[in-house]
């Protein structure tokens, strides 16, 4: 008996560990269905490499809607209808990409907002792992407008900028409610690298694309695709 006690003694900083792993994810999204994250692992990384710091969380009432409608355009047109993975997406960039074509990526806001929120930087198949069931959690505890909301806040928009707040201030000298359409386009079309481009002197292939993003906003709002998010 002793033996047996002794055994099951040993066993319970493993067992306690390992419910403490199982259950930290699903505390973090619970928490921050409600509160704002402090920081991210991004924006700490790219601190102490000398980028900066610039994070003003703002409310998706104190963003203009046309950022909305902009980065679903851009980035994740069937956001409100899918459950956090565009399989459409994937299976096309799994076409694009096996025919030899420049690899093209199908990550989702709610895969982006997973990502930047609750991980670290990189490609690796762990992270992707850990990225697809944060994705779950957060499209089951959290409400679309909600994951719209944290995405605007924590994205990178220049070296050291966070959130739609800090990256107005940064190449417009306004809020984020007052965007505009054109400025909420560019702002989108510089989200795949932010660190490359300018939105406020945009070059050749930002033009192109925040024309392709503008247009593309008509029909976000003409067929209702941030319906979720907007009302």
């Amino acid at each position: 008996m002793t033996g047996t006690s002794h055994i099951k003694t040993r066993g319970r900083p493993v067992l306690v560990l390992l419910l403490t792993l199982a259950l930290l994810p699903i505390g973090s999204v619970l928490v921050h269905a409600l509160v704002p994250p402090p920081t991210t692992l991004l924006m700490v990384t790219q601190a102490v490499a000398g980028q900066g710091l610039d994070y003003r969380w703002r409310s998706l009432d104190e963003i203009s809607p046309r950022l909305v409608e902009a980065v679903i355009a851009s980035e994740d047109a069937r956001f409100c209808s899918h459950d956090g993975f565009d399989f459409e997406a994937i299976q096309k960039a799994m076409d694009s990409n096996a025919r030899g074509r420049r690899v093209r990526g199908a990550s989702t806001i709610s895969q982006q907002t997973a990502k930047n929120v609750f991980l670290w930087p990189g490609r690796g198949w762990v992270r992707k792992g850990l990225e697809a069931g944060y994705t779950v959690l957060i499209e089951t505890v959290w409400s679309k407008r909600r994951i719209m909301e944290v995405y605007l806040n924590v994205a990178e928009w220049a070296p050291g900028v966070y959130g739609a707040e800090a990256a107005a201030r940064h190449w417009y000298g306004k809020g984020a409610q007052d965007l505009t359409a054109r400025e909420a386009a560019r702002l989108a079309a510089i989200l795949p690298s932010p660190r490359r481009y300018s939105a406020s002197a945009p070059g050749p292939y930002v033009r192109r694309r925040t024309a392709r993003v503008q247009a593309a906003m008509g029909t976000v709002r003409n067929d209702g695709l941030a319906r979720c998010v907007l009302g």
